[in-house]
């Protein structure tokens, strides 16, 4: 029978009280159900989306430098791109904060609130500055998803099958990739829609599927792990009780277990710093190179692919497109075929093995290029088969920071790596790969893709020596929270 949560005592001056609560292991217990995968897919479309706008914005870039659109010059569409990726980074800063804080549900609406505002204003764009202000406003909505749906998505999945979970959601990113290629295929074809109106509808496309997600997410409950330790015992037991009732009785795992929490409204900023710098400084920086890394290896090759093909290969640009969904495909298809290791394996040998086999891969293939033994069609065949293995090493990343961190700074923490991969190789790669491509040496680029797979490499490294075994355990077993009553409870993490 379920423990209700219960309060113990009340600390002086009614600011704290302890409350035994065995919610967390319930969560763990859950049979997988319908309820699941409604949170999954209300919740998870943020990676869908991003990966949406990152196509759109890529795909019309042409287009809005046309007469009839904004009629952009260049460094215009390339700093229109920095303000999408800024705006990522402040908003996962902000709204991250805000998460732990305020919670997972208020949040997880406003960030969708932001990024619909921002791509449907983006719509109506009638210059350069309005435009990059607007995209700045989308990035903002989707770094702040970010923090709020990974945080939300683990405290709800149970224990067992979280790993898995959690790459399958991260890889649809590639969905949207594709839906935005061949969106835009059509909506950019002057055949089907004029220039003036194509490009405007592109964002209306976005906006609409946000609209949609907003309305699902009203059934998705906060989540009871955050709202125990803000003191909210009673509706934590409520939401859990009809968890209960949707999923049926069948509980599966060890049996539940209680565990004694001090109540909170927030967590300081010098605990915070405490927590990530000192007390858990290991996982710090196993979770910036993990993340930044992966950034790095994937928008080297990303957002640089369109101009290998042309440039190297004499593609047609118009048809480049077409080349991004099989490779996009690969990336969807390595986290939902290999995912299920993560948790049966085990997270440590199966990241080492991705990282390391992704970098292996992308150096001989760079040495292949560099002998010119390579056309436009084998490029894409290898590129495939590369990130069939580093789209899971990429989605093991947000994995690793989003459980590895006490439950009250867990959006926070993602937010930072999040915020560290998009500076470090959301903004530097494009740029340094964008000048080796320029230069029109294949041999330049071959050494730009060796330091790529030599970052993914050392990443794998990074893993072993500091990786820590979370498959198949309770969030609170892999990092105690802060509140956790008993002092002796904080030195269970490494």
């Amino acid at each position: 029978m379920p423990l209700a949560s219960r309060r113990l005592k009340l600390e002086p001056g009614g600011q704290s009280e302890i409350i035994e609560t065995d919610i967390p292991s319930r969560l763990d217990r859950l049979t997988w159900s319908k309820w699941h995968w409604f949170v999954v897919i209300a919740l998870g479309v943020t990676w869908i989306l991003d990966g949406l706008e990152v196509t759109l914005a890529g795909s019309i870039s042409g287009v809005l430098q046309k007469p009839e659109a904004l009629q952009l010059n260049d460094s215009e569409v390339g700093l229109s791109a920095t303000f999408y990726l800024a705006g990522n980074v402040l908003g996962a800063l902000l709204f991250g904060y805000l998460t732990d804080r305020l919670g997972r549900k208020k949040l997880f609406f406003l960030t969708l609130f932001v990024y619909l505002l921002g791509t449907a204003l983006s719509a109506f764009s009638w210059n350069f500055l309005s435009y990059a202000v607007f995209r700045l406003v989308t990035g903002s909505g989707i770094g702040g998803e970010y923090a709020a749906i990974n945080s939300a998505i683990d405290e709800l999945i149970p224990a067992r099958i979280r790993g898995r979970v959690d790459l399958m959601i991260n890889c649809s990113y590639w969905i949207g990739a594709v839906a935005g290629a061949a969106g835009t295929y059509i909506l950019l074809n002057p055949r089907v829609m004029p220039a003036a109106i194509g490009w405007r509808l592109v964002f209306v496309m976005g906006a609409l599927l946000g609209l949609v997600i907003l309305f699902f997410r009203h059934w998705v409950p906060e989540s009871p792990r955050w709202l125990i330790i803000h003191g909210h015992k009673e509706a934590a037991d409520k939401i859990v009780k009809e968890i209960e009732q949707k999923v049926g009785s069948k509980q599966e795992g060890a049996p539940s277990k209680s565990i004694r929490l001090r109540t909170r409204s927030h967590t300081p900023i010098g605990e915070i710093w405490n927590t990530m710098a000192k007390q858990h400084r290991g996982r710090s920086i196993l979770g910036f190179v993990l993340m930044v890394a992966q950034a790095f290896f994937f928008n080297a090759i990303f957002f640089t692919y369109a101009l290998v093909l042309i440039r190297f290969y004499q593609v047609r640009p118009e048809l480049t497109a077409l080349y991004l969904i099989p490779f996009a495909l690969g990336n969807v298809f390595g986290p939902m075929l290999l995912g299920p290791l993560f948790d049966r394996v085990g997270r440590k040998p199966m990241i080492i093995l991705t990282y390391g086999v992704a970098g292996g891969l992308l150096a001989i293939t760079g040495w292949l290029f560099q002998l010119e033994w390579l056309n436009a069609a084998t490029q894409t065949v290898a590129w495939i088969a590369i990130f069939f293995v580093a789209s899971c090493a990429a989605s093991s990343a947000y994995l690793t920071v989003s459980e590895i961190f006490p439950l009250e700074i867990r959006a926070l923490a993602i937010a930072l790596f999040y915020a560290a991969g998009t500076l470090c190789g959301g903004l530097l790669a494009p740029t340094i790969f964008g000048f080796l491509i320029q230069t029109g040496s294949r041999t330049a680029l071959f050494v730009g893709y060796v330091v790529a797979a030599f970052l993914m490499i050392g990443a794998a490294v990074c893993e072993l020596v500091l990786g820590i075994k979370a498959e198949r355990k309770s969030l609170e077993d892999i990092a105690t929270p802060l509140s956790a009553d008993s002092p002796e409870a904080h030195s269970n993490s490494s």
